[in-house]
């Protein structure tokens, strides 16, 4: 993590979701009388790790894995991943292709565990220099620790918001009411955290693209493959779930409350920075 801006935006965020997470773990040492610090520490370890096994799984359950001596457009995909993780100081990560619906990559894992996956309607729609570029964004992603950090800001969001349901329950009347105010509170303070996280989110996408620049010389061929890819979703559905679109490289927005919950920048903004 090299770029001074991801720094300083890491620093302000992360301060702020410390202070949620600490107001949460508060609330249940008071509630419970156990102590602060062992509270925080199964739940800043406990809940990210669960999520983060979970998440891989569910990710790249429908993928296959690209074998090494596999011959054709894969396998060129697989040595061309495995040079530029080389090139890019990542451990080697397995390499995988899946039916998306849509032409997308995405990655997940942390460096030493990292699995980098292409569909296999970006493989049609992209030429080699433009997969080039998609694939050293997603390692970037890797060697950046980017799905490490949204795993843990995803969990301190689901924890504060448990927290506050159990919170208004504890505090209110035993009725329908005090239920229904419970799933409100839970709800808005999820939200209010994810606005932070996903914040940092979008930073992370120009960064990563910012990276993928600079290990193949050029911002171009990702420029292209992010234009490419923006027409070549129009109109189709993703075939994977929907809550692991925020690990591809590419994920539309449309709406002001979807710009705000978006995990991306808006593309052209992406494309412009590629080629200034």
């Amino acid at each position: 993590m090299t770029d001074f801006g991801l720094r300083l935006r890491m620093v302000v965020v992360g301060t702020i979701l410390f202070a949620f997470y600490l107001a949460a773990g508060t609330f249940v040492a008071a509630a419970t009388g156990l102590p602060l610090l062992p509270v925080l520490a199964v739940g800043i370890l406990v809940v990210p790790a669960l999520q983060y096994k979970l998440g891989k799984w569910l990710a790249t359950r429908k993928a296959e894995e690209i074998p090494a001596g596999a011959t054709g457009r894969y396998g060129d995909i697989r040595q061309m991943t495995l040079d530029l993780a080389d090139e890019m100081d990542v451990p080697e990560p397995t390499v995988m292709k899946m039916r998306m619906g849509v032409p997308n990559a995405f990655a997940v894992g942390r460096k030493g565990a990292g699995v980098v996956v292409v569909s296999e309607e970006l493989v049609a729609l992209l030429d080699r220099d433009e997969l080039e570029g998609v694939i050293a964004h997603e390692l970037a992603h890797i060697k950046n620790r980017d799905v490490v950090t949204m795993v843990v800001g995803q969990s301190i969001g689901m924890i504060v918001g448990y927290v506050a349901y159990f919170a208004v329950l504890m505090m209110g009347e035993d009725n329908i009411g005090s239920f229904i105010l419970a799933m409100v509170v839970s709800s808005i303070a999820n939200a209010l955290v994810m606005i932070f996280v996903l914040a940092i989110s979008r930073y992370r996408e120009y960064v990563a693209d910012s990276d993928a620049k600079d290990a193949i010389g050029t911002g171009d061929p990702l420029a292209r493959a992010l234009e490419k890819i923006s027409r070549g979703s129009e109109g189709r559905e993703m075939e994977m779930n929907e809550s692991m679109s925020a690990l591809c490289i590419f994920n539309s927005e449309r709406g002001l409350l979807e710009k705000i919950f978006s995990t991306h920048p808006p593309t052209e903004k992406r494309i412009e920075r590629l080629r200034a």
